[in-house]
This record gives structure tokens, C-alpha cells and sequence, in this order.
């Protein structure tokens, strides 16, 4: 018996309750955090949002549903909790589990999928997509991409608009929903009769291409460095990205990342070369190599070793998934394979789990900082020694060069601030200093 052949009662409701599990325990591990970095961005300008605001890009990438989200949140629970916008998170991420897991039972049977959705839920080394809020837009277009592949898997004539719909979607959270097209597209090219169905993707393509001319090519420009500085740093960028993300499934990274990439390529390339790939498993593998190329291109001025960022590693951690769980599903399941199996599967699960709670751990201590940072806004609120340019951290609240801006979106969506004790004094006189002019108390 092989792994692929495997049957768990219940499957799904394990899968289901694990997924509800770990996104409450995340919850609670984040219920203390609050806004941070790029969402001050959105918070401070909403006020002059037009509907032209929800095309413009964002780091380059398509934004409108995250706008949206944000736009619905501060509309009705404003800025008084964070748990909102966490909760929108980690119900997308769950769902990506989800979406994971029934795409991996069709391929690769239960006990394989169960592994994916596991090793995806708790992976601590992509843990920027779980602990921020902002990082909807990458999870949310990750889990419509998981949602067309699946999709892509049945057999029904009305699969492909479908298919078309969840891609479009997932395009309007981020650029991430690319790479699931051009892993469809090239399914569909090697699957016999597939390429008519190539023709549900053109409005896709036409739909992203008119965006991308009329609002993301001035996006995509601003953030990316000269192209001769992101050429030469290409492949090592590339390589050191996919290490970290196929390393981070077990929550690893670094140079280790370098060495478990050459294991995870032998082993697909071994399964390849005994049994053959399909068109699916190709373009799952060049969507992978095609994420970090393009994101190098767009970001490589920032140095290789950003590819191994956490936003970038749970992406690329879903595509190695897919790919090493079809390897996987020709193991044996019989003898000492059984439970050292499923012993290095609750190693690598808790290992990732505990890079998760140590990250969470020190952004806790950073969100502490944040909150020591506004309750400086507020207290020098109507100082007259009160600089109208003044940044209250560069650090941790870049955006923050005009205070005015600041009160504006507090006076409309609630200050966060508000009832909270400080507990970090030093940054709280700090920020406070910055606040004010020069020689003036």
C-alpha cells in the first residue's frame, strides 16, 4: 500500500476543526496587536478615497478588494479593534487550508492531503501572511487561486467560468492570482481538449491586461529598482527563495534552504523520471519558479535574501506543497514507514508551530512600540509645541509626517489608542519628543 492509497475516516472534519483550532489560537496569540506599517497608509488617506483609488496599485500589485475589506471594516468597527481585521486573515488562510487539502485528496488521498493542510495552517516561517492583517491581499488571492485549481479538477461543463471567476478575484487581492493563471493555462494547454477551454481565460487576461495599462505600469515602476541591479541579482534571488519557502514548510530557512531545495528538486525530478509528470504538476512548478523570477525583477533592488521574507515564503510554501505531496504519494505505507512518517510530520509541524508563537512573541513586543507611538499622538494632541510636520517613528510608523492626518482618521474611526495603559514608556517619551519642536516643552 501506498501512501496515495491511504483512507482517514473523517477526513475533512479533521482537517475542518484543525483549521478552526489554529486560526482561534492565532487569534488569541494576536489579540493584543494593532495597526501597523502599510495599513496607516490606507487608514490615513481613506478619508479621500474616490472610486478611482481602489484601481490605483498598490507595491505594484491590484488592490481593490483589499480596499474594499479595509473600507467595510473602518465603515462599521473602525479602528476600536484589530480582531476584525485578524479574523478576515485567518479565515482566508483557513480556507486556503481547506481549498489545499480537497485539492491534494483528489491527486494524492487522504493521509497526503491531511499532511499539506497541516504543514500550510501552522507555518511559522510565513508568518508575515499570518500575523498582519494588510497581508490579505497575498492570502486572499492564494486561497481563489487553491479554489480555480480545484475547480480546474472537475468534470463538469460549467468548471471553467468558474474557473475564470475565482482567477479574477484572486487578481483583485494581489498579482499572486498570476501565477495560479499560468499554472491553469499550462494544464490546459497539456490536457487533450484543454485548449478551448484556454478561451475563458482571455477575459481574464484582458480584464488584468486594461488594469495593468491604465493603472499598474506606473505601480510597477515606482517599486522596482534599475533593471541592472535586479538582473544580476536574479538567480541568486530566485535560488534563495525558493530554498526559504520549501525550507519553511518545516520551518527552516537560510543557507539550510539551499540544501533542502536540491532534496525537494531530486525528489520531484526522481518521481518525474520514473513515472512521468502531468501537465498539472508542470505548471504548478514553473507558476513556483516564475513567482520568484518575476518578483525579482520587480524587487530584487532590496538584496536576494528579502525572497525569503514570510509573505513571499507562504506563497511560494503552497506551490512546493502541491508538488512534493504528489511526489510523496508513492511511498510505501506499511512497516517503520508508518510511524516514521508520521513522526516527521508532527516533528515538522511542531517545529513550524514554534517558529510561528516565537514570531508572534517578538511582533508583540513590536506592537507595543506602535501602541507607545499613538498614545504619544494623543497626548500631545493640542500642544502647542506640537510639530505639523512632525514623525512620530520612522521605524515602525513611517507614514506618519503629519499629525493632522492622523487625528483626521481617529475623529472618524475611533482611536485605538484610547483606554489603554502604556506599558512601553520609553518609546512613549521618544515618540513624544519626536512629536514636538525643536527647544519647545
Amino acid at each position: 500500500m501506498t501512501l496515495s492509497e491511504v483512507r482517514v475516516p473523517h477526513a475533512r472534519l479533521f482537517v475542518v476543526i484543525a483549521a478552526v483550532l489554529v486560526s482561534g489560537t492565532i487569534l488569541l496569540l494576536t489579540r493584543g496587536y494593532t495597526f501597523y506599517f502599510d495599513e496607516w497608509t490606507f487608514i490615513l488617506s481613506a478619508p479621500d478615497w474616490t472610486l478611482a483609488t481602489y484601481f490605483q496599485p498598490y507595491n505594484g500589485h491590484p488592490a481593490m478588494l483589499t480596499r474594499l475589506i479595509y473600507t467595510a471594516l473602518l465603515a462599521t468597527v473602525g479602528l476600536r479593534s484589530y480582531l476584525p481585521y485578524m479574523a478576515v486573515l485567518l479565515a482566508l488562510h483557513a480556507t486556503s487550508s481547506a481549498l489545499l487539502f480537497e485539492l491534494m485528496r483528489r491527486r494524492a488521498g487522504d493521509l497526503i492531503s491531511i499532511g499539506c493542510a497541516a504543514l500550510l495552517l501552522v507555518i511559522g516561517a510565513g508568518w508575515e501572511n499570518l500575523l498582519w492583517a494588510f497581508q490579505m491581499s497575498f492570502v486572499g488571492s492564494v486561497a481563489c487561486g487553491l479554489g480555480a485549481l480545484l475547480a480546474l479538477e472537475c468534470s463538469a461543463r460549467w468548471r471553467m467560468p468558474i474557473v475564470a471567476a475565482l482567477l479574477t478575484v484572486s487578481l483583485t487581492f494581489s498579482a499572486i492570482g498570476l501565477f495560479f493563471g499560468l499554472a491553469i493555462a499550462v494544464r490546459l494547454v497539456g490536457t487533450r481538449g484543454g485548449r478551448e477551454d484556454l478561451l475563458w481565460l482571455v477575459p481574464v487576461g484582458v480584464l488584468f491586461g486594461t488594469w495593468f495599462l491604465a493603472y499598474g505600469l506606473h505601480g510597477v515602476g515606482s517599486a522596482a529598482g534599475t533593471s541592472t541591479t535586479n538582473l544580476s541579482v536574479l538567480p541568486l534571488y530566485t535560488l534563495w527563495g525558493l530554498g526559504a519557502s520549501v525550507a519553511g514548510i518545516i520551518g527552516e530557512g537560510g543557507w539550510l534552504g539551499i540544501l533542502v531545495l536540491v532534496l525537494a528538486a531530486a525528489a520531484v525530478g526522481y518521481t518525474w523520471w520514473r513515472g512521468g509528470f502531468d501537465s498539472f504538476a508542470l505548471g504548478i512548478a514553473i507558476a513556483l519558479a516564475a513567482f520568484y523570477v518575476v518578483t525579482g525583477l520587480v524587487r530584487g533592488q532590496i538584496g536576494y535574501e528579502q525572497s525569503g521574507a514570510g509573505r513571499y515564503v507562504y506563497v511560494g510554501a503552497v506551490f512546493w506543497l502541491i508538488l512534493l505531496g504528489g511526489a510523496a504519494s508513492r511511498l510505501p505505507w506499511h512497516g517503520t514507514w508508518r510511524p516514521a512518517m508520521v513522526a516527521l510530520l508532527f516533528l515538522a509541524c511542531f517545529n513550524s508551530g514554534a517558529v510561528l508563537v516565537e514570531f508572534g512573541t517578538a511582533k508583540a513586543g513590536q506592537m507595543q512600540r506602535q501602541m507607545a507611538d499613538l498614545q504619544a499622538l494623543a497626548a500631545v494632541r493640542g500642544n502647542s509645541c506640537l510639530n505639523a510636520n512632525g514623525a512620530v517613528d520612522t521605524l515602525v510608523m513611517p507614514v506618519e509626517t503629519n499629525p493632522a492626518l492622523y487625528y483626521r482618521a481617529i475623529d472618524r474611526y475611533g482611536d485605538p489608542s484610547a483606554g489603554r495603559p502604556v506599558i512601553d514608556q520609553a518609546a512613549f517619551d521618544q515618540a513624544r519628543a519626536s512629536l514636538l519642536k525643536p527647544g519647545c516643552t
